[in-house]
């Protein structure tokens, strides 16, 4: 097996040649200051780091070793770091572990006792490791895109199963962004129409003028502008599957052609006199009270029975037990690889914050506001500032100096543009409109640092690489 790399940072090179001897369970790497430790870290991608803070050019202070330490924190955020310290020294161990080390250890060093400390930190990292793996695979969910462990969740999941096998309409209810869409596809997916097309079209995104043509499509000049016959989505369907998203907003006028339709799959373009049979699948689904809407009389009473022969219920994220957390931590392991960021995990005030939160937007806000943090997050746990949530669910209270705003504009512009360059400072440059070494400087000032080598721009590769 391969040994783990281990960067130790000391300028005592009698103390550098023991140590090379002394840990014969990992690959020693040694730098003697700051910039060769952040060469080799870059070069080399440690698991574990020993860090003096007595480094050159200030080996009586402690500058230097802070100024490695939030190098090598921001440079591999998951990377345990032990700092090692003249005894007595509490005050700095204490700050050094307040600012992200592992552990720390006193000079002279006890061997023995460091071995210890290094062993136990690396398989702390191993766990660490093994738990985004697992909260990175697939959930006990029988829909590929449904990740879920609540019970009643993954009882509808089953029902769908069932229900893709048949030809009956289903009308999927439930609050914006609980996965209506995905449990749409899935029963297309899973059915015997998986192989003919699948028609999403939201009636509420589309004006009532164009909403008619959309759906059942025109001849040619039947109104102005129609140079050439058009299909619509209806016929574009056949053979396989229609989803009506957001159906409680149709307009009426549009109410009976389309119940017509659904009783004998046969409708007339804008414009046409000629009969049009499909055989098509129907879904839909709403955010709205269609009942109460039907009995009002703002909505076909007879369109609805034809809708929903079969009524799937979506539970909003806020009633699914464990979901919160078990969808917090996919979203995380889906944009940290995506944004290149190496995240161990949640603060406990942000996991108490989500826990508290309602989710007025459910899923679609959860993935949202985890897709910012993952971006936004200067450490290597995400907390509840930059989920945007205030701790104890308090989402309105808001800092309002004006000097905290400017800086987290500020840090939120750069941090786009590293993610918008994947991590190449002067493509980064460029977008922001300034220097490599004001970027340099709003880098260290914020904390940020790309997760990757910046491309060489000596060779002339500043375009930033594609994944």
């Amino acid at each position: 097996m391969t040994k783990p790399k281990l960067l130790i940072v000391e300028d005592d090179l009698g103390l550098c040649a023991q140590y090379r001897w002394a840990f014969p369970a990992y690959r020693v790497l040694v730098a003697h200051d700051r910039r060769q430790a952040e060469a080799t870290a870059r070069r080399e991608q440690p698991a574990i780091a020993l860090v003096d803070l007595g480094l050159p050019p200030d080996p009586e202070g402690i500058s230097e070793g802070f100024a490695t330490l939030a190098m090598l924190r921001a440079l591999s955020p998951l990377m345990p770091i032990i700092v090692a310290s003249g005894q007595g020294d509490r005050e700095n161990m204490l700050r050094a572990l307040r600012v992200g080390a592992y552990d720390f250890c006193e000079k002279p060093v006890d061997l023995d006792l460091l071995r210890t400390i290094l062993d136990r930190a690396l398989r702390l990292r191993e766990l660490e490791d093994e738990n985004r793996r697992l909260a990175a695979a697939p959930r006990p969910s029988p829909i590929a895109n449904i990740i879920t462990a609540d019970e009643g969740m993954l009882r509808i999941c089953r029902m769908v199963e069932r229900l893709a096998t048949v030809n009956a309409p289903v009308l999927l209810l439930g609050e914006s962004g609980t996965g209506k869409e995905a449990l749409a596809r899935a029963l297309h997916d899973m059915g015997p129409r998986a192989a003919r097309p699948f028609i999403a079209i939201n009636c509420a995104a589309i004006p009532e003028a164009l909403l008619e043509s959309e759906l059942f499509g025109h001849e040619r000049g039947a109104f102005t502008g129609a140079v050439k016959q058009m299909t619509g989505r209806i016929e574009q369907a056949d053979g396989g599957t229609l989803f009506l998203d957001e159906v409680g907003d149709l307009p009426q006028s549009l109410q009976a052609k389309l119940l017509r339709f659904l009783q004998d799959q046969v409708f007339e373009r804008v414009g046409g006199r000629v009969p049009v049979r499909v055989d098509v699948r129907v879904v839909s689904a709403t955010n709205q009270p269609l009942e109460a809407q039907a009995g009002a009389g703002k909505f076909r009473g007879d369109l609805l029975f034809r809708l929903n022969p079969m009524t799937v219920r979506v539970p909003p994220l806020r009633e699914r037990s464990g979901d919160i957390l078990l969808l917090s931590r996919w979203f995380l392991a889906r944009y940290s690889q995506e944004f290149q960021r190496r995240l161990r995990g949640f603060e406990d005030a942000a996991i108490e914050a989500m826990l508290e939160y309602p989710w007025p937007g459910n899923v679609r806000e959860l993935g949202n506001r985890i897709q910012r943090a993952v971006l936004m997050a200067a450490g290597p746990l995400i907390g509840a500032a930059e989920l945007e949530l205030a701790p104890g669910g308090d989402t309105e209270a808001e800092n309002l100096d004006l000097r905290a705003a400017r800086g987290r504009a500020e840090r939120e512009t750069v941090a786009r543009a590293l993610a918008r360059s994947h991590g190449g400072l002067s493509t980064a440059a460029r977008l922001l409109g300034i220097s490599r070494p004001t970027l340099y400087g709003l880098l260290a000032t914020h904390g940020l640092m790309p997760e990757r080598d910046p491309p060489d721009v000596r060779s002339g590769d500043a375009k930033p690489s594609r994944h």
